[in-house]
């Protein structure tokens, strides 16, 4: 049998600096039995030269019909363009952050051109899927960045220091929503001497966030905000109303606030309204982490730095970039490991559990049920 072929794109988005498979990632690929071909400067921008992807085995092609015309796999991070997407060839895989729920029209295109599609989004989180878990691992580092870019923002420090000048008190940071972005936050302010407290409406979130060393802030609601697969879920008007009330006045004390909190394949949920920022400190900081889906702060524009008062909301378009060697290192170990369970002798196991959470198009449809419905009348 002929070794199935993987092409790995170059991303070409001017905030999007990461590449899907690494120079290791196609040495294992290798020794899984594929033959590997990256796009020229693929991995530039995150690190990676083109003669690390030809010491390790892979061969660089700049044509980009040689590239992807006889390809099996696809590997991607950002979803493709219309462009991009006439150039896989029908019955191919296509693997990356396809954004399904925000790209309607280049679903519709993935199925009209018969590629089979995997949103690497939508992996479930079960234990046997940890290692595959684009999200988790992304995030985790998105937390991280997150607290350096505040460091680097603010005119202040984070650590108590006691000088013969006097003593500077420490740098007070809020995270909001802790699930793994926010845990990471949590951890990393921690260590650069913050003193750190944390919001989550889940109630398992508790017990995580003082085992980090941070505080906890509980809402007095019987309502919970455990959901399914682990991720928070929306909250009732009794609950939101305790919660801005109980928020607007930790918000007058921190110097850093971080927001994480995300609801899959939704809109953000609203955590800061404009008069709850009105009532923070002069020169302090929010980090909104879930601007492309709308934010977590009603200021927060995606891309942007706003100014209210005296406090400063910015939106990082692509904060994963900022460190994107360690990102695409990653994210390419969360590949390689997906593509180990999605085939199987050279054939795609759709009965996986996996395989069946992610693939979003298959011979000419839209096969997933959250989104078969958005090819009626295309």
């Amino acid at each position: 049998m002929l070794a199935l072929k993987i092409a790995v794109a170059k991303e070409h988005s001017p905030y999007e600096c990461r590449v899907a498979l690494t120079p290791e990632g196609v040495k294992k690929c290798i020794t899984l039995g594929y033959n590997v071909f990256v796009e020229k400067n693929a991995g530039e921008r995150a690190g990676f030269d083109d003669d690390a992807y030809k010491a390790s085995g892979a061969i660089v092609e700049e044509d980009l019909s040689k590239l992807f015309g006889d390809a099996n796999i696809t590997l991607r991070i950002q979803p493709p363009s219309a462009q991009e997407i006439a150039y896989l060839p029908p019955h191919s895989s296509l693997i990356g952050l396809l954004k399904p729920h925000m790209k309607n029209d280049e679903l519709n295109a993935l199925a009209r051109e018969k590629v089979t599609s995997f949103a690497l989004e939508m992996i479930p989180r079960i234990t046997r899927a940890q290692s595959m878990d684009v999200l988790s691992s992304q995030s985790n580092l998105a937390g991280y960045r997150a607290v350096i870019e505040g460091a680097h923002a603010l005119n202040r420090t984070f650590p108590m220091m006691m000088t013969p000048a006097g003593t500077i008190a420490p740098m007070r940071v809020l995270i909001l929503g802790a699930g793994v972005a926010g845990l990471q936050a949590i951890a990393t302010a921690k260590r650069l001497g913050a003193i750190v407290s944390a919001f989550d409406v889940r109630s398992a979130a508790k017990e995580q966030v003082e085992s980090l060393g941070a505080t906890f802030i509980a809402i007095e609601a019987e309502e919970s905000g455990d959901g399914s697969g682990g991720y928070a879920k929306e909250m009732g008007d009794a609950y939101q109303k305790a919660q801005k009330l109980k928020l607007t006045d930790v918000l007058k004390t921190q110097d850093l606030v971080i927001t994480t909190a995300q609801i899959p394949m939704k809109k953000a949920p609203i955590l800061i309204d404009e008069d709850m920022v009105s009532v923070m400190k002069s020169g302090s900081m929010i980090i909104d982490l879930a601007s492309e889906t709308g934010g977590n702060c009603t200021l927060t524009k995606h891309g942007e730095t706003v100014t209210h008062g005296g406090t400063q909301i910015y939106a990082p378009l692509n904060i994963m970039s900022a460190i994107a060697y360690d990102a695409s290192q990653l994210f390419s170990r969360n590949n390689v490991h997906f593509i180990t369970n999605l085939i199987k002798e050279g054939q795609i196991q759709f009965d996986d559990e996996i395989v069946k959470a992610t693939c979003l198009t298959h011979e000419g449809a839209i096969i997933h049920p959250l989104f078969s419905e958005k090819r009626k009348g295309d």
